[in-house]
């Protein structure tokens, strides 16, 4: 009998081929995965680590396929490398070369552990002083009976402030006589006066802002007593 013909020995050889043909993976899933950026990376860095030795880009894009990367993305993922300083490039004469060793690898990881160590350090040392800040903002705003007390004298001066304020623009200032407009402006000037000092002495840490503040305050009323 010749070779696949009949009898015992046939039949298991067809079986056989059979079976291997049902295994094998068909439709568009049979496809081979293509490797991810990151894959295509190692792999061309495999290239300069095996042989150690410089290399244009054309010899790249041709050497690239040996290792499951299509010479059209090449370039693009040399250049990555040679970004993350993991390969290095440089010109001699007219052409540009590509290479990288194993200790290049090692040199880029350390400088990248340092930077990260150096940003943690930053950060520990901004998050400590951001806490101390913090402390010294709550420092003095406990919730107590006379801060409480405090709040609400302050808000009877703001609305006493607000008060006047619109009466002195409701009132036009020549139409009042000498006693109405002293006792508006004293009456404000002395509000803004008792509020700045309330304001520094519970937030000394403002003092600077706030008398600045008091002077824009004040100032249009000392232009108004002086006319």
């Amino acid at each position: 009998m010749g070779v696949g013909g009949g009898g015992e020995s046939g039949r298991r050889e067809r079986i056989r081929r059979w079976n291997d043909a049902d295994s094998a993976p068909r439709g568009p899933w049979s496809k081979k995965r293509g490797l991810s950026l990151e894959e295509k990376r190692e792999q061309m860095l495999q290239i300069f680590y095996e042989s150690q030795d410089f290399y244009l880009l054309k010899e790249l894009e041709k050497m690239g396929p040996k290792k499951g990367v299509i010479s059209q993305s090449v370039k693009d993922v040399v250049q990555s490398l040679v970004d993350d300083d993991l390969v290095l490039r440089d010109k001699i004469g007219t052409s540009v070369y590509f290479w990288s060793l194993p200790s290049c690898a090692g040199n880029q990881l350390r400088t990248t552990y340092n930077k990260l160590e150096s940003d943690l350090s930053n950060s520990k040392k901004r998050y400590m002083e951001l806490l101390e800040q913090r402390d010294d903002l709550k420092r003095g705003r406990e919730d107590t009976d006379e801060r409480e007390d405090a709040l609400e004298e302050l808000k009877a001066v703001e609305l006493r402030h607000k008060k006047l304020k619109r009466m002195l623009l409701r009132l036009p200032i020549r139409q009042l006589t000498d006693g109405q407009a002293n006792i508006i402006l004293n009456e404000t000037s002395d509000n803004i006066f008792t509020l700045q000092q309330w304001c520094s002495t519970t937030f000394p840490q403002a003092k600077e802002q706030l008398e600045h503040m008091y002077k824009e305050l004040i100032s249009p009323i000392n232009n108004i007593t002086n006319l």
